[in-house]
């Protein structure tokens, strides 16, 4: 598995020891019901997790013009405010999940990296259905707010890019843009949220899911760089996928298989496809 990914065993282990202060975070939600996520945190979560929703606080709220996509990334003061408000400094060790497979809680982590943490980060990697399973403690109780230091920002811009910047390098050489969404909306056959069906011109389709085994368990380093082994280290790889969310595990997989400019596209499609400007790709 990748190095930031650890099992429902560590983390009772850290919860029975105490072992150092760790921040959990429940990241489940339903893009069909934005709700659903925060009703199933409410009816049990792993002990001493806090809840944090895609829309409400790993987003801002979505432009109606569509610029930006469907999630939008969070004003880093925001979400800076949301982490300090339970008590997470930069060094912080935090622990996310969800039950998407670990796309929620990769948003989380992406985040986290965007606005400069220091502290390890780290994510489940059965999920909460795979800490059930283990027959591990839950709770309902919701931890309160604990209005800590206040979280210092170091923003690293590098990471992220927008709609300018994509259309600027469409056509360049040394840049690859990735698609991380599933192999028919890739193509164009269908498009079940967004307002055009197709991919950005020139884009390679690397679906996102396709980092784990069909065990659910992710991929080692090795892997990894089998997995990639076609593209080239030396370029610059831009990455997206809807709206930013899924686009992120694909980001960590190919930091893991060793890419240094791996950045982040976070308006992607649902950004790219309400732009009437933009081109638009599909495969017969």
């Amino acid at each position: 598995m990748m190095k930031f990914i650890k099992s429902v065993a560590w983390l009772a282990t850290m919860l029975k020891e105490q072992i150092q202060p760790l921040f959990i975070f429940d990241c489940r939600y339903d893009l069909m019901d934005e709700d659903a996520g925060e009703l199933a945190y409410r009816a049990g979560h792993i002990p001493g997790a806090y809840y944090a929703s895609l829309s409400e606080h790993l987003s801002s709220a979505a432009y109606p013009s569509g610029v930006g996509g469907r999630h939008p990334l969070p004003q880093p003061e925001t979400f800076a405010l949301f982490l300090s408000e339970r008590g997470v400094t930069p060094n912080s060790l935090v622990m996310a999940y969800d039950d998407q497979g670990g796309a929620m809680a990769s948003r989380l982590r992406w985040l986290l990296k965007w606005v400069g943490h220091k502290g390890e980060i780290v994510i489940l990697e059965e999920g909460y259905k795979g800490w059930v399973a283990a027959d591990y403690p839950i709770e309902t109780a919701i931890p309160s707010l604990v209005y800590g230091e206040g979280y210092s920002i170091n923003l690293q811009e590098q990471l992220v890019v927008d709609h300018h910047y994509v259309s600027a390098h469409l056509h360049n050489e040394d840049v690859i843009i990735i698609d991380s969404r599933d192999q028919a909306r890739y193509r164009g056959e269908h498009e079940p949220i967004d307002k055009k069906a197709g991919h950005i011109p020139s884009a390679l389709n690397y679906v996102w899911t396709e980092n784990k085994h069909e065990d659910g368990k992710w991929k080692n380093e090795t892997e990894l760089k089998q997995r990639f082994a076609e593209l080239d280290k030396n370029k610059e790889i831009i990455v997206y996928c809807g709206s930013g969310v899924t686009a992120t595990p694909n980001v960590f997989a190919l930091m893991e298989a060793g890419f240094k400019r791996v950045k982040l596209y976070a308006g992607s499609w649902s950004e790219w496809s309400s732009l009437e400007d933009k081109p638009v790709a599909t495969v017969n």
